[in-house]
C-alpha cells in the first residue's frame, strides 16, 4: 500500500495491521518511524525499544499521533506533529538510511574498433581502443582502477590512468581517497596527482542545499572517429557519421581541464580543437563550508615533466547576503601559490565571482618568476528571455605567472609541442544558451586565449539553431578553430552544417528520413541523404544508412550503422565508404558484476548502481531502463542511479509469467558512492488459485485469513476470505495445506490440505486461474 506522512507520499510498502479497540491499527516499527524523520529521541518510550519492535498504538508514544487506512485506495495516512519531526531541508535523507551496498568485484568495458582500407596500399589498417573500469567493494571502501589500451600503426599501448582507493566520511559530509586522482578545479586549475585527498563532497547535500559534464560538439566532414583527451589522457572515442555531432555521455576525469577533441577524417585527415570545460562562478549558500586537502605527487603524461610533492588546500564559505568568500594555498620546493576570492549574486543580474592568485615559480632550467592572475566568472539565467549564460569567464595574467601544470611541464627546448613553450596570458570564454519557445532554441560557445612570447591567438566558436516543429526537426550549426602562428603556420578551420529530420509515421514507427549538408572554407560541399530510427518492442535497436554525394572531384560516400541495447551489453557494428577508402568499424560495452548471489552481466555502468534480485523471475523488465531485464535467475543490473538520493526501482508486472508474483514491484534504494545497492524483490513462484473454503459444511466466516504452510513465513502465499468462504492464493505449489484463522480461540482456526486439479488439457500451464473447493477441518 501507499504510505503518506502528513499527506506526503513516503514509499510504497506491506504494513501488518492488528485489530486494537475494535479498530484496525498499522503496526509501525522505531526504525520505520526514524526513516519517516520522527525524532526517536525526543520520546523516552520511544528510544527504549529495540529498532523491529512493531508499535500499534502510535498515541500512546507519541501524543497526537494518529493514522487513518483508505482500504479502496489501499492508502495508508500517518499523521505526526510538526514537533514531533526532524526539521530538514527539502529531500534531505537521514545518512542512517545511506546504504553502503553489497561486497562485489566490478569491471566496466567498452571497446571500439576499425579495419580500414584504402586506395594504393596493399592490406588493411586496424586500430583498437579499449576502455576498463574495474573496481572492489567492501563495506564503505571503493577500490578501483581505470586502463585504456590503443593500437593502431603498428604501435600498442597500455596506461593506467589512475588506481585508488576511496571511502565517504559521513559525518564531515566528505570523500577520502588515497591514490591517482585529481585535485579540485574550483580555485586552481585542476592536476592529476598521485596521494590523498579529503575532499567536501556536494552529493550528500540535499538538492535544495547544493549549489557539470560537458556537451561536445562538432562538425565531420566525413564518416569520422572523434577521439576526446582530458589532461593528455583518451577519455572517449566513437565513429560519427558525416554532419553535426554532440557527445553527450562523458565522464571527465577531472572537474576542470580542457578536453582536446580530435576528428579524424575517413581520408587520413586530422582536426583538433579544444573544448573548454570549468565550473560555473564559485557560489555556496550561506553557512556552508567547503573544503579540500590534498598531499601527494604531481603526475603528468608529459614525458620530460616534473613530478615534484606538493599539497595544496582550499576553503569555500558561504556568508550572509548571497556572497562566497575563498582561499587556496599551493605548495611545493619550487612552487608556490595563494588564491583569494570573493563571489556574489546579484539577485536579477546573476552571480559573479572575482579571485586573485600569487605564484613564485622556478622553472626546471632555473629561472625565477613571479607573477599574478586574475580571474572573472560570470553566470545568468534570465528568465524573461529564456537566456542562459551558462559561464562566461575572463582571465588575465602577469608574464611571470605560471599556474603549477605550467611549471611543471613548460619544456624551453619542446618545439614540438607550442603549448608547452609557453604560458598563457589571457582567456575567455562564454556558453550563451537561448531559448525561443516554439521557435526553437539556438547556443552559442565560444573561447580565446594567447600566450606570452606567442603571436596570434588559439580560438574556438561553435554555435547552432534548432527547431522542432509538426515532428520535423531543424538544425544549423556552425563551427570555427584557430591555432596561433607557429614555425610561420597558422591553422584555420570552418565548418558549416544544416540538416532536417522528417518523421515517417505510422509507415515506420520511431524512423525519419535525414538530409545533411556539410560545406567547409575552402568550399568543399557534401549532401548525405539517409533513414534512421529505432526497432524492437523496447526501441533497443537503433539503426542509420545513408548515402553521401560530394562535390565534383570528391567522390560519393555511404554508411550503415546498428547499435543494440541488451540487458548483458552495448553492441555497435558499422560500415562506411568513401572515394579512397573502406572501413568497417565496431564496438561493444557493457559491465560484469560478481556478487554474494552470483555473477551478473550488464549495460554499460555507472559510477553507482543497483542489483534487482527478484528469484525466479526471468525476463521482467526494470521500468525505465532500455534493454534491461532481468536474466534467467531473475537478477538485473540498473546502470545508473543517484548518489545519497531516494532511487524508485520498479519492475513492470505485465512482464511478469503467469507463474510468478511478487509482493511489491517497487523498491527504494539509497546508495552513498560507488555502491552495489540491492533492490530485493519477494517472489513467489507457483499457480494462480481460487479456492472455496467449507467449514463444518458451511463457507468459512468472511473476513478469514488464509495462509499457505511452509517452512518459510517470508512472502507466504495469503489472501482474505470473501463473502462466499472464496479466496484468492498465487504461488502456489501443487498440494499442501492452508491454515485458515478468524480468531485466537482453538475452535476459530482450521487446517485444509488441497491438491490442484490437473490444468485443462491444451491450455498453457498455470495460464489460468485454477479453481477447486476445500473442507477445512
Amino acid at each position: 500500500m501507499d504510505l503518506y506522512l502528513n499527506d506526503r507520499r513516503i514509499a510504497s510498502r506491506d504494513i501488518n495491521f492488528v485489530a486494537l479497540d475494535g479498530l484496525l491499527q498499522p503496526e509501525l516499527t522505531p526504525r520505520q518511524l526514524q526513516e519517516m524523520g520522527v525524532k526517536l529521541q525526543a520520546f523516552p518510550a520511544l528510544r527504549e525499544l529495540p529498532q523491529e519492535t512493531p508499535i500499534s498504538n502510535l498515541l500512546a508514544y507519541i501524543p497526537d499521533a494518529g493514522s487513518v487506512f483508505n482500504f479502496h485506495q489501499r492508502r495508508l495516512d500517518i499523521s505526526i506533529p510538526q514537533a514531533a519531526l526532524t526539521r530538514e531541508a527539502r529531500g534531505q535523507i537521514d545518512p542512517e538510511q545511506w546504504d553502503q551496498g553489497l561486497p562485489a568485484a566490478l569491471l566496466n568495458y567498452s571497446f571500439s574498433g576499425a579495419n580500414t582500407r584504402r586506395e594504393g596500399r596493399s592490406g588493411s589498417d586496424d586500430n583498437y581502443y579499449l576502455n576498463l573500469r574495474s573496481g572492489l567493494n567492501l563495506g564503505a571502501w571503493r577500490l578501483r582502477n581505470y586502463s585504456t589500451y590503443t593500437q593502431g600503426d603498428s604501435r600498442a599501448r597500455w596506461a593506467s590512468l589512475n588506481t585508488y582507493l576511496q571511502r565517504d566520511v559521513h559525518s564531515l559530509k566528505s570523500q577520502l581517497v588515497v591514490g591517482d586522482s585529481f585535485t579540485p578545479g574550483e580555485l586552481f586549475n585542476s592536476v592529476q596527482y598521485q596521494g590523498i585527498q579529503l575532499a567536501s563532497d556536494d552529493n550528500m547535500y540535499p538538492d535544495s542545499l547544493r549549489g557539470f559534464a560537458p556537451v561536445v560538439r562538432g562538425i565531420a566532414r566525413s564518416n569520422a572517429q572523434v577521439t576526446v583527451r582530458q589532461n593528455g589522457y583518451i577519455i572517449y572515442q566513437t565513429y560519427v557519421p558525416a554532419g553535426a555531432f554532440e557527445i553527450t555521455d562523458l565522464y571527465p576525469t577531472s572537474s576542470s581541464g580542457d578536453m582536446e577533441v580530435t576528428i579524424t577524417e575517413a581520408d587520413g585527415s586530422v582536426r583538433s580543437s579544444i573544448q573548454p570545460f570549468s565550473a560555473v562562478p564559485v557560489m555556496v549558500r550561506e553557512g556552508r563550508f567547503k573544503y579540500s586537502l590534498v598531499v601527494g605527487e604531481y603526475r603528468s603524461t608529459a614525458s620530460k615533466s616534473s613530478t615534484p610533492a606538493f599539497a595544496q588546500g582550499t576553503l569555500i564559505y558561504g556568508l550572509p547576503g548571497d556572497t562566497t568568500v575563498y582561499a587556496g594555498v599551493l605548495a611545493s620546493a619550487k612552487y608556490s601559490a595563494t588564491s583569494l576570492g570573493v563571489g556574489h549574486g546579484f539577485g536579477e543580474w546573476g552571480s559573479l565571482s572575482m579571485d586573485v592568485s600569487q605564484a613564485r615559480t622556478e622553472l626546471r632550467q632555473g629561472s625565477r618568476h613571479d607573477g599574478q592572475s586574475v580571474r572573472f566568472q560570470y553566470a545568468k539565467d534570465i528568465a524573461a528571455t529564456n537566456t542562459t549564460f551558462t559561464l562566461a569567464g575572463y582571465r588575465y595574467s602577469t608574464s611571470g605567472y605560471y599556474d603549477f601544470q605550467e611549471a611543471n611541464e613548460i619544456d624551453p627546448g619542446n618545439f614540438n609541442d607550442w603549448r608547452r613553450l609557453y604560458n598563457r596570458r589571457s582567456r575567455a570564454q562564454l556558453n550563451i544558451n537561448q531559448s525561443l519557445g516554439e521557435y526553437g532554441n539556438f547556443y552559442i560557445n565560444g573561447y580565446q586565449q594567447d600566450f606570452w612570447r606567442q603571436t596570434g591567438y588559439e580560438r574556438s566558436l561553435s554555435a547552432g539553431y534548432n527547431l522542432s516543429r509538426g515532428g520535423v526537426t531543424y538544425g544549423l550549426s556552425y563551427a570555427y578553430t584557430q591555432t596561433p602562428a607557429y614555425n610561420g603556420r597558422k591553422r584555420n578551420d570552418q565548418q558549416l552544417a544544416f540538416n532536417i529530420q522528417l518523421p515517417l509515421g505510422s509507415a515506420l514507427r520511431n524512423s525519419w528520413v535525414n538530409y545533411n549538408l556539410n560545406t567547409d572554407a575552402q568550399g568543399k560541399t557534401a549532401h548525405e541523404l539517409g533513414l534512421s530510427g529505432a526497432t524492437l518492442p523496447d526501441d533497443n535497436l537503433i539503426y542509420s544508412v545513408s548515402q553521401g554525394y560530394a562535390s565534383p572531384g570528391q567522390g560519393n560516400s555511404g554508411n550503415a550503422h546498428a547499435t543494440y541495447k541488451g540487458s548483458y551489453a552495448e553492441t555497435k557494428l558499422g560500415y562506411n565508404y568513401e572515394r579512397h577508402s573502406r572501413q568497417l568499424n565496431y564496438g561493444a560495452q557493457g559491465g560484469v558484476v560478481a556478487h554474494p548471489f552470483g555473477i551478473t552481466f550488464s549495460q554499460p555502468q555507472g559510477e553507482t548502481m543497483a542489483l534487482v534480485r527478484a528469484p525466479g523471475a526471468a525476463g521482467v523488465k526494470v521500468q525505465n531502463n532500455t534493454g534491461v531485464n532481468t536474466d534467467w535467475r531473475g537478477y538485473a543490473l540498473v546502470p545508473h542511479v543517484s548518489t545519497y538520493r531516494r532511487n524508485r526501482i520498479a519492475l513492470s508486472t505485465e512482464t511478469l509469467a503467469d507463474d510468478i508474483d511478487i509482493e511489491a514491484n517497487t523498491q527504494s534504494v539509497i546508495p552513498t558512492r560507488g555502491a552495489l545497492v540491492l533492490a530485493d524483490f519477494q517472489t513467489r513462484v507457483g499457480s494462480r488459485v481460487l479456492m472455496a473454503l467449507t467449514y463444518q459444511g458451511k463457507p468459512v466466516t468472511f473476513g478469514a485469513s488464509a495462509t499457505l504452510v511452509q517452512e518459510s513465513t517470508t512472502f507466504a502465499s495469503s489472501g482474505i476470505v470473501g463473502l462466499e468462504g472464496e479466496v484468492y492464493l498465487s504461488g502456489m505449489p501443487e498440494q499442501g495445506e492452508v491454515k485458515v484463522q478468524w480468531g485466537e480461540q482453538a475452535d476459530q482456526q482450521c487446517t485444509a490440505a488441497f491438491v490442484l486439479p490437473i490444468s485443462i488439457e491444451g491450455s498453457q500451464p498455470f495460464s489460468i486461474i485454477r479453481t477447486l473447493s476445500v473442507s477445512c477441518n
